[in-house]
């Protein structure tokens, strides 16, 4: 018997993607973002989150998808990732999937002169493709 795993699951431009259940803390709707000069461009800035600076990461720049202005449906999804909090500005947020190890495939190395692995794994649930991200990667954080 295969394990089952937990992700939590986000949507980008029409397509899911997943992150590890453990590593997020909470889902906020979108709060005033304060931008930080000179920094990375998918970097939108920062936020006051219950009194903690939190960074916030624009995941459509981070991948390279057209800037998209934020909705009702956008959230930032809060992240603890090695005692640090980072936010991650997404298109909507889906659900809590299980996952069975057995649906879970490595993903396909596509471009090879790309050594930014965003991609960790494929995760296949109720034929939907979810894209399991890397987020030490994705972060770039070493």
């Amino acid at each position: 018997m295969s394990e089952i795993k937990e992700f939590v699951t986000f949507k980008l431009n029409q397509e899911y993607y997943g992150i590890d259940i453990n590593n997020v803390e909470n889902i906020e709707k979108v709060l005033p973002i304060t931008r930080v000069p000179y920094s990375s461009p998918y970097v939108k800035g920062v936020v006051n989150l219950r009194g903690i600076i939190v960074p916030v990461v624009d995941l459509r720049i981070r991948f390279g998808l057209p800037p998209k202005e934020a909705t009702d449906e956008s959230r930032i999804i809060i992240i603890n990732l090695d005692e640090m909090k980072i936010g991650m500005l997404v298109d909507s947020s889906s659900e809590v999937l299980q996952i069975s190890e057995d649906d879970i495939d490595a993903a396909p190395n596509v471009k090879k002169d790309i050594d930014n692995e965003f991609i960790k794994n494929i995760g296949k649930k109720n034929e939907r493709i979810i894209m399991l991200i890397n987020l030490f990667k994705v972060l770039n954080i070493e």
